[in-house]
C-alpha cells in the first residue's frame, strides 16, 4: 500500500489548513462543521433578502397604507353605529333605572373621538356617565354611583342587551340594597328573566327577590370555640319558605 501511495506534502498542507478552516467557522458560528452548507444557504438568502429591503420596504408602505385607509372606513361606520346604539341604550337603560328605585336617574353613552391613531377598537372612546338624582350633572359611572346602584345599574343593562351577549354567568351582589319592597320584587323579576337562559347568582337580603329565585341556597355563619365557618346550603321548598318568611 505504502508503495503505491502518492504522498503530496502541498495537497496535505491544504486539506488540513482547509479543514482548520471549515472547524474555525464552525465555533464562529456555533455549530457543527456538516451544518455548515446549509448555514451558508440560510446567510445567502438573508444577504439577498437585505439587499432587496428598499422594494421590500416600499411595498410594506404600500400595504400599510391600503390598511389603515380600510381601518379608517371600518372605524367609521364602527362609530357612526356606536352613536346611534348609545342613543338608544342610553333611553333604555335610564327608563329601567326608574323601575329600579332611581327614579330621577338618568344614564348616558358618551361617545366621543380618541385621535387618528389606529386601536383595536376603533378612534372612539366610549364612557358611561350616569346621574342618580335630578339636577345633577351626569359624571362618570364609577366615580358617582355606590355599589348598589352599580349593581341595579349593571342589572338595567344586562336585561336590556340579554339577547345579544353570550355571557353564561352573572353575578350580582346585594343588587336591591336601598330599595322597599315593589322594587325588590321588580329586581327579582328581572333577575328570574335573566336566569332563563343563563347562570344568575344573586347575594340578597330581601324576601322579594329571594323567593323568586330558581334555587335557593342559605349561608350561614358557625362558631366553635375560635373558629367560625361559613355553610352553604340548599334549601327544600318548605324551608324555602320558611327562610323567605324569616
Amino acid at each position: 500500500y505504502l508503495d503505491r501511495l502518492e504522498i503530496d506534502p502541498e495537497r496535505l498542507a491544504e486539506v488540513e489548513q482547509r479543514l482548520d478552516t471549515l472547524q474555525d467557522l464552525a465555533r464562529k458560528h456555533r455549530c457543527r462543521p456538516d451544518e455548515l452548507p446549509q448555514l451558508l444557504e440560510a446567510l445567502r438568502q438573508e444577504r439577498d433578502g437585505l439587499e432587496a429591503s428598499e422594494t421590500r420596504l416600499d411595498n410594506l408602505d404600500k400595504q400599510i397604507e391600503e390598511c389603515l385607509a380600510d381601518y379608517k372606513k371600518l372605524a367609521g361606520t364602527l362609530s357612526q353605529k356606536r352613536q346611534q346604539a348609545a342613543q338608544k341604550l342610553s333611553r333604555q337603560v335610564t327608563a329601567n333605572m326608574q323601575e329600579l328605585g332611581m327614579e330621577g336617574g338618568h344614564f348616558e353613552v358618551e361617545v366621543t373621538g380618541s385621535g387618528d391613531e389606529p386601536a383595536p377598537y376603533g378612534h372612539d372612546r366610549v364612557q358611561f356617565l350616569v346621574t342618580a338624582n335630578p339636577g345633577q350633572p351626569a359624571k362618570p359611572l364609577q366615580k358617582v354611583a355606590s355599589g348598589g346602584e352599580l349593581s341595579r345599574i349593571s342589572l338595567a343593562i344586562q336585561v336590556i342587551t340579554a339577547g345579544r351577549e353570550g355571557i353564561p354567568t352573572l353575578i350580582f351582589d346585594e343588587v336591591d340594597v336601598g330599595v322597599g319592597g315593589g322594587v325588590a320584587e321588580i329586581v327579582g323579576r328581572q333577575l328570574r328573566a335573566l336566569g332563563d337562559d343563563r347562570q344568575v347568582l344573586c347575594v340578597t337580603h330581601q324576601p322579594q327577590v329571594a323567593s323568586q329565585g330558581h334555587q335557593h341556597l342559605r349561608i350561614a355563619k358557625h362558631t366553635k370555640g375560635k373558629t367560625t365557618r361559613t355553610r352553604v346550603e340548599p334549601l327544600t321548598v318548605e324551608e324555602r319558605v320558611e327562610e323567605v318568611a324569616r
